[in-house]
């Protein structure tokens, strides 16, 4: 795994800059930097493209959907943990009011790429409403023809609800767990971690198992 971090020269948050247009795009800015490092690192120890994933936190989380948006061919699935969907802000200002709750439906996504999504329901930094706009983001450039399922059930003394959709081949296209009462922080994380709540369903487990669960190219 690579672990990419932001300098507060370029954030004084040590964020990435998801917020800002010159960093949503390709060949540009960060998302340009990141995808660069993914290359690098898939050449020199031999991994391909369809065993290659993002995953993130937060600003993090929507930097990983920006990558996913902006670099399918590098991507294979994204993973995103209270994080916000691709064109939610354009600035700082509308940063702040997008982490608030989407007031608009973001830009129209272009690349279709599988997306499994973590969000709690006492999130008070990024509303929970935002993991719904990444879904639907999904969604609206996802297949024609989805099979959905939801479940309700317990992880790690918290209750959550899953949504999962897959095409008619049966690949995974979108997941989306929603956990109760968990607040802005990685669900099942390690205690001593920042940002992080040991109980929940483990999202770094469940985020891998989907990962994997997508096809590889040409098998």
């Amino acid at each position: 795994m690579v672990y990419p971090a932001q300098s507060r020269r370029n954030n004084t948050q040590s964020c990435w800059n998801w917020f800002s247009r010159g960093d949503q795009r390709r060949d540009a800015g960060e998302p340009a930097i990141l995808a660069g490092i993914a290359r690098h690192v898939c050449a020199a120890y031999g991994i391909a493209p369809d065993r290659t994933f993002v995953a993130g936190l937060s600003a993090g989380a929507a930097m990983a959907v920006i990558l996913g948006e902006t670099y399918p061919d590098v991507f294979a699935a994204v993973g995103v943990h209270s994080g916000l969907a691709y064109g939610s802000a354009k600035d700082v200002a509308s940063a702040f009011t997008a982490m608030a709750g989407p007031r608009a439906a973001p830009v129209q996504k272009t690349s279709h790429i599988p997306t499994i999504v973590f969000h709690g329901t006492s999130d008070a930094t990024v509303h929970p409403s935002n993991g719904e706009a990444v879904v639907r983001q999904v969604q609206d450039i996802g297949p024609g023809q989805t099979l959905e399922t939801v479940t309700q059930g317990t992880h790690g003394g918290r209750s959550c609800s899953i949504l999962r959709a897959a095409a008619e081949t049966g690949t995974s296209t979108v997941e989306y767990w929603t956990v109760t009462g968990l607040g802005h922080a990685w669900s099942g994380g390690q205690a001593e971690g920042s940002y992080t709540d040991p109980q929940g369903p483990d999202a770094s487990a469940e985020m891998i198992r989907f990962f994997f669960q997508q096809p590889i190219k040409g098998a």
